[in-house]
């Protein structure tokens, strides 16, 4: 299709992506940023295969590796120390695959300079609140009461709270509680895996490992209960945390101050209409869900892709909205359902979906064909139709260059048995 100008609302993971991509593809882009200075806001993330291919398509994967931490898999056990979570990338039929344990702003930071460093202009200090539309094109409202050119598309990646899409009300009882800290250099943790804890499905507290020395620390906690934990003390919270996992204590030391942690609140919501007259939603604007799958920047990814895809193969832009559809849509759909299927085994009040988790769940998932089964869905690969995205998961060995451990079946080894 022509070359068209394109406003992209929101400098986030999803934006920026499309932002490249489509200017690649010699499109005119301006991305619009509410803060002054554009920045990241959360701690660790995992980068899947799913989003590592689309970072590879963009000659950003092995920028991403050296930040991040490769991650072997995840593992989970229960107050009996039996395991509850278990998922091996080793059970992928590709050799040396990881996921990639990695701080948001380092992400970021990638995006952003390759996006700098093509001259995409970025308007800061530019707080969206609305848009409208009429046959010349689509303009976008800001808080000061000005008012954007007209735009061919919108591109809204403004995330859950995005006032370009219908509001529901989507929030779920349990968030959590981030920070970042300095690796643990005593203890017993494997810096190759996401390490869980869990007390029922009420408490959980993780681990994960995300380069450059540092990991994230992660504690599960309802949304009502963020206030009473602030008064509580941090000595109280340290106590809590050992209780569930006493091996975490040279993690607690390092956090004594409650605004060393941000509270991040999780919402399951996919909006009616993914596209619309001149504009396209795509991350978490679309479709959010709470963190269970580890899905949500990887998807991000993706639906940039789809759209870059589709509009990179359609005569116009009515078709490149509904090609974009119909490439992520059902991809969409699985991990909604996924995600809202797994979260109340591992954040809930009730006592039933941990006992579903550790009686039926976690040993079923154990009995071929569970564990190829578990790694592509932890992957993002069920359904993510890849090659009509072209894209490829990458070949991590050679990327890695020697990170990986010799060979997929030493590092399946390296996974604790149960």
């Amino acid at each position: 299709m022509q070359k068209i100008d394109i406003a992209i609302a929101g400098c986030g993971i999803a934006g920026l992506a499309a932002a490249l991509m489509l200017h690649r593809q010699g499109h005119r882009i301006t991305l619009f940023e509410r803060f002054a200075e554009a920045r990241p806001i959360g701690s660790g993330l995992m980068i899947q295969p799913t989003g590592l291919a689309v970072l590879d398509a963009l000659s950003l994967a092995e920028t991403v590796l050296t930040r991040g931490a490769p991650v072997d898999g995840l593992w989970g056990l229960n107050t009996e120390g039996e395991p509850v979570l278990e998922a091996a990338y080793a059970d992928l039929p590709y050799p040396d695959a990881v996921g990639i344990g990695i701080h948001r702003a380092s992400l970021f930071a990638t995006l952003f300079d390759a996006v700098r460093a093509e001259g995409i202009a970025i308007e800061t200090g530019r707080q969206v609140t609305g848009t409208s539309v009429d046959t010349d094109g689509r303009t976008l409202s800001f808080a000061d009461g000005s008012a954007s050119k007209k735009f061919d598309l919108v591109i809204d990646s403004l995330g859950i709270g995005s006032p370009l899409v219908p509001p529901a009300e989507a929030s779920l009882p349990f968030g959590a509680l981030w920070a970042t800290v300095d690796w643990p250099g005593t203890g017993p943790f494997n810096p190759r895996l996401l390490e869980q804890r869990y007390r029922r499905a009420d408490q959980m507290v993780g681990l994960l490992p995300i380069g450059e020395g540092k990991a994230a620390f992660f504690w599960s906690l309802k949304g009502e209960n963020y206030e009473s934990w602030k008064t509580r003390g941090m000595a109280a919270f340290h106590e809590e945390v050992c209780t569930l996992w006493p091996a975490l204590d040279p993690v607690m030391e390092q956090l004594t101050d409650p605004e060393q942690l941000t509270f991040a609140r999780y919402a399951h919501r996919t909006s009616p209409h993914a596209t619309g007259d001149r504009i396209a939603h795509i991350g978490d604007s679309w479709h959010a869900a709470s963190p269970q799958l580890g899905q949500g920047a990887n998807m991000a990814l993706l639906d940039a892709r789809g759209l870059a895809v589709a509009m990179e193969k359609s005569d116009d832009l009515d078709e490149a909205l509904s090609s974009y559809v119909r490439l992520r849509a059902s991809h969409v759909r699985l991990y909604q359902a996924l995600t809202w299927l797994f979260t109340p085994p591992f954040q809930s009040d009730s006592i039933w979906p941990a006992l579903f988790r550790d009686l039926f769940m976690a040993p079923a998932s154990r009995v071929p064909p569970g564990p190829g089964l578990k790694a592509h869905l932890v992957a993002g690969l069920a359904g993510a139709r890849l090659d009509e995205l072209e894209l490829s998961v990458p070949d991590y060995t050679a990327l890695t260059r020697g990170q990986s451990a010799s060979s997929t079946s030493s590092r399946a080894a390296a996974l604790p048995q149960s």
